[in-house]
């Protein structure tokens, strides 16, 4: 297979319903494809993913039918070619290793869109104006995550925030410092011609690229180090976790935070909370891998939390959530996720929150943290458990580069290259 067949292939799961971060690593790795060509083919598809509402625009106006129209395989071959025309890929090279690459049927479709689009641009006719839609079109987001984000966070954040959002991001890895130092993995992965530099944010991480698919690392692979955006370690060292402490995580899948607790205690138990059995397997697999006898993964609600009340020494609400922190990582979300998801979600995350509150013991913590940047799931969140849980009081906010938002703190993308996270810190007195 070629980059743009692998690219083709993965462009058209994940319209079917497939997560890109986890149908593009299988593909890569029964393509038979160099680490060039992987890298090539990694980039075809979450720039393409990432650039949709950017490419329809400039498709519309070279098809002579919508697109909506277009079988999804068309549909995705018109709009990979012409993200490579955007990303400046020479034209006969976007144009006919495309069509190649596109189903037999559709060729001569696909040649003609995107020999129109070549004959457009550069430069490209981008809608002009710092409105909505103009800037929505030109970052290619929904329109109700640049007003959300331009009416809380103000223009240039916002812009910032968007901007980077479309940027490939560096991979962060965890160092279990039981089974290894920073030193020692850092040398393993330039022996493999990796770039690696110190991460920004959590003590002990690496910022490592050109490493490919991340599980093949020989140190992640045999459990001494794991793959995690710095802001997610930072959440652990909120809640910093000590020897002995019985810890809760009421939402841990996929169970970054919840094996980055158990690396922490030598002692106590840290339990792990999933409501949906397929996703705790994927905890359980973690946990075999960093080989944390002390854990435990539970099928459970996190409404309905498997301890007794008041027995938790800490307690993780690391919440469902829009994700509009994530969005490098996860590039189909954007158009995935709804406006009209939000009061749902905050509903579950008040839930989640009032259920910690029993859990935990006297003097004991409970950290609250999404991986998005609406008000509503982030300070409203805050502002309804101060006046709904009383019992909890709010413990200092982290400083810089953390920035403080009513009384728990947040990061956006463009601060130090993290996820966007908020993080609100409780305590029981």
């Amino acid at each position: 297979m070629t980059s743009r067949e692998v690219a083709l292939a993965a462009l058209v799961r994940v319209e079917d319903g497939a997560y890109s971060n986890l149908v593009l690593p299988t593909l890569l790795r029964d393509s038979g494809l160099d680490e060039r060509d992987r890298a090539f083919a990694t980039d075809l598809v979450y720039g393409t993913i990432r650039q949709q509402r950017a490419l329809d625009q400039l498709l519309e106006r070279v098809t002579d039918r919508p697109l909506d129209a277009l079988d999804p395989p068309t549909r995705a071959a018109v709009r990979l070619g012409a993200y490579q025309l955007l990303a400046d890929v020479p034209a006969h090279a976007a144009v006919g290793e495309t069509v190649t690459a596109a189903p037999r049927r559709a060729r001569p479709y696909v040649n003609a869109v995107l020999r129109a689009l070549a004959r457009l641009g550069p430069p490209w006719p981008w809608p002009e104006g710092d409105d909505t839609a103009a800037l929505g079109v030109r970052l290619s987001y929904p329109d109700w995550i640049v007003n959300e984000l331009v009416t809380t966070y103000g223009w240039a954040d916002a812009h910032a925030t968007l901007a980077i959002g479309n940027e490939p991001p560096a991979v962060a890895i965890r160092v279990d410092t039981r089974r290894a130092d920073r030193d020692e993995i850092a040398g393993e992965l330039r022996a493999a011609e990796a770039e690696v530099s110190p991460g920004a944010l959590a003590d002990g991480a690496l910022l490592v690229r050109g490493i490919g698919d991340p599980a093949a690392v020989p140190a992640v692979a045999d459990g001494r180090a794991t793959p995690q955006d710095e802001a997610s370690q930072a959440v652990v060292e909120v809640l910093d976790p000590q020897p002995g402490d019985t810890v809760m995580d009421v939402a841990a899948a996929p169970g970054g935070k919840a094996t980055a607790i158990g690396e922490r205690i030598a002692e106590g138990r840290v339990v792990a909370c999933d409501v949906q059995p397929t996703r705790i397997r994927r905890v359980t697999a973690a946990r075999d891998r960093l080989r944390l006898d002390h854990m435990f993964a539970v099928v459970a609600d996190g409404r309905n939390l498997p301890l007794r009340d008041g027995s938790g020494d800490r307690v993780l609400v690391d919440a469902p959530c829009t994700g509009l922190g994530v969005l490098r990582r996860r590039a189909e979300l954007r158009w995935r996720i709804r406006a009209e998801e939000v009061p749902r979600l905050v509903e579950l995350q008040r839930e989640l929150l009032r259920a910690a509150a029993r859990s935990v013991r006297p003097d004991g913590v409970v950290v609250y943290s999404v991986c998005t940047l609406t008000e509503a799931e982030t300070t409203g969140v805050d502002a309804w458990a101060e006046h709904a849980l009383p019992e909890l009081v709010a413990d200092p906010a982290p400083g810089s580069p953390w920035r403080r938002r009513g009384r728990g703190a947040l990061l956006l993308p463009h601060d130090v290259g993290t996820d966007g996270m908020y993080v609100l810190s409780l305590r029981r007195p």
